[in-house]
C-alpha cells in the first residue's frame, strides 16, 4: 500500500519541480510578503496584519520585507524576479500597479511579470478643505475655482501618488484648473491645509478623518463608488455629479507570474479568510481600511480597467514625474 505520505517522499526523489512540490502542500515553507513601502504606512500595517493572521491560520511563517524606493517600483521589480513558488508574494497598492506604468520607465511589465492573486482591501479617499474656506459643497467649491482670477491651490502629498492622481482626475472631470503646491508626504500636505497654507487635499481616510470629527476639516466627497462605512455621512462624487471620480487607494496580494493555479486559489481563500476575520476587520477599522477581497478571476478585467483609466487621464492631463 503506498500512503500519502511515501507519495510525496516518491515525488521528491523523482526530481518534481519545486513548484509543483509547493502546490501539494503550500506554504510548506516560509513565506515573504514584499512591501514596496517604508514601515509604518497603511499598506505596511494591512501587510504586517495579513501576515500575522495567515501564520496564525497556517501554522507556517509569513514574514513581512519593506523593499522601499523608486516610488514602490523596487520592491515589485524584486517579485518581478522572484521563482513563482509561493514564497514570495507581493502586497500591492494601486499606484504602482496601474498607475507608475504610465509615469515612469520601468525595470519590469506589470502585466508580463506579474499576477494578481486579488484585492485585499481598500482605503477611502475624501477631499477636505480647511474650515475657513468659504465652500461649503462641491458645487459652491466647483463655483468658486471656476471664477476668473481665483486663488485656491491644493496641496500636493507627492507627484505620480494616487492622492494627486486622484486629485488631477477630478479637475479633468470638473473642466478646473487648479495649481498644486507640493509636499514631502501625507502627513505634511495634511498640515500645510490645517495651517492655512492651502485649503484643499484629497488624502486617504486614515490621514485625516480625525481632523474631519474635529472640525478642522470640511468634507466635500468621498471618491468611492459608495458612501464609506467608515463616514457615511460624506456624499460621494458621483452623487454630486461627478460620477467619474472614483478613486480609492486599493490594496492588492500579488505573485510573480506563473504561479501554479494551484497555489493561486490556496492562497486566495487564504487571504481571504484572514482579512474577513473578525478580529482583522476590527484592526483594519482603526487604520480606516475596509476589507474589499476579490476573487483571482476578477483580476484580470479589473487591472485592464484601471490600466486604461489611469493611461488616459495622465495622458490628457499630461502629467509628468521629474
Amino acid at each position: 500500500m503506498i500512503t500519502r505520505r511515501t507519495t510525496f517522499a516518491l515525488a521528491g526523489a523523482m526530481g518534481l519541480p519545486a513548484a509543483a512540490r509547493a502546490q501539494e502542500s503550500w506554504p510548506s515553507r516560509p513565506v515573504t510578503l514584499v512591501v514596496p513601502w517604508a514601515a509604518g504606512g497603511s499598506t505596511d500595517a494591512v501587510a504586517r496584519i495579513l501576515a500575522q493572521r495567515l501564520t496564525q491560520d497556517t501554522g507556517r511563517s509569513f514574514v513581512v520585507d519593506n523593499r522601499t524606493g523608486a516610488n514602490g517600483t523596487i520592491g515589485f521589480n524584486s517579485v518581478a524576479r522572484a521563482r513563482p513558488d509561493g514564497t514570495t508574494l507581493l502586497v500591492s497598492t494601486v499606484s504602482t500597479y496601474a498607475m507608475a506604468p504610465w509615469l515612469y520607465q520601468l525595470p519590469y511589465d506589470n502585466e508580463r511579470d506579474l499576477m494578481g492573486i486579488g484585492l485585499l482591501a481598500a482605503m477611502p479617499i475624501i477631499m477636505v478643505v480647511n474650515k475657513d474656506f468659504p465652500a461649503r459643497t462641491l458645487a459652491e467649491f466647483v463655483e468658486l475655482a471656476r471664477r476668473p482670477g481665483h486663488r485656491i491651490t491644493y496641496a500636493n502629498s507627492g507627484a505620480g501618488s494616487s492622492t494627486h492622481l486622484a486629485t488631477e482626475l477630478f479637475l479633468q472631470e470638473a473642466r478646473l484648473e487648479i495649481p498644486d503646491i507640493g509636499y514631502r508626504g501625507g502627513a505634511p500636505a495634511v498640515q500645510a491645509v490645517l495651517a492655512n497654507e492651502t485649503p484643499m487635499v484629497f488624502q486617504a481616510a486614515s490621514g485625516i478623518l480625525p481632523h474631519i470629527q474635529s472640525g478642522a476639516f470640511r468634507a466635500l466627497g468621498v471618491a468611492s463608488p459608495q458612501r464609506s462605512p467608515l463616514a457615511p455621512e460624506i456624499p460621494t462624487f458621483a452623487e454630486q455629479g461627478f460620477p467619474g471620480v472614483i478613486v480609492e487607494e486599493h490594496i492588492a496580494l500579488q505573485a510573480p507570474a506563473g504561479l501554479p493555479a494551484e497555489i493561486v486559489q490556496r492562497a486566495h481563500q487564504a487571504a481571504k479568510a484572514a482579512m474577513e476575520a473578525a478580529e482583522t476587520r476590527q484592526r483594519l477599522a482603526t487604520l480606516a481600511v475596509v476589507p474589499t477581497v476579490t476573487a483571482p478571476e476578477a483580476w484580470p478585467a479589473y487591472f485592464a480597467a484601471e490600466n486604461a483609466k489611469w493611461r488616459d487621464m495622465i495622458r490628457a492631463r499630461n502629467i509628468r514625474v521629474q
